[in-house]
């Protein structure tokens, strides 16, 4: 099977670690070379400590949902006869507590919005292509978050 990794670093910048008053600003590195900015969420860790312009773990999270559900659509739509010129989706993670109090991303809800070429699914076609990409996205067989997706877009 595949290997996929990744390398993230963090370096301390300031004497203040111990009083949490320290940078959450670290980067991201793929094999293939890309390093993407990256810091926690401004919605846990406030500013000037964490960075919003950078990628959050949640965002990176709710990505790959996103990116893996659509490359897998595509895969489907193409096999299926159907020649997707555009897709877009404006995927968004909602948090809650679990059962033990602790905050997790609980939802993931895909909002696709799809351009097709001369030849369209009809809706129950649509939905079937979303229901067997979801089936078979690696990301989404990999977590515990419900991943609905909005199928009106």
């Amino acid at each position: 099977m595949a290997h996929h990794k990744a390398t993230i670093l963090w370096t301390c910048t300031t004497p203040d670690f111990m009083t949490g008053r320290y940078s959450r600003e670290h980067t991201w590195s793929f094999d293939g070379g890309c390093s993407v900015p990256a810091s926690s969420s401004p919605a846990v860790v406030r500013a000037p400590l964490s960075n919003p312009a950078h990628v959050d773990p949640e965002e990176a999270f709710v990505a790959s949902i996103s990116s893996c559900h659509m490359l897998t659509y595509l895969h489907l739509a193409r096999v299926a006869g159907f020649e997707v010129k555009r897709y877009e989706d404006e995927a968004v993670g909602e948090t809650a507590k679990n059962e033990k109090g602790m905050v997790w991303v609980n939802v993931v809800t895909l909002s696709p919005r799809i351009t097709y070429g001369d030849k369209v699914p009809s809706a129950a076609e649509e939905t079937e292509l979303h229901d067997k990409a979801h089936e078979q996205c690696f990301i989404s067989q990999s977590v515990k978050s419900e991943v609905k997706v909005n199928r009106a877009g």
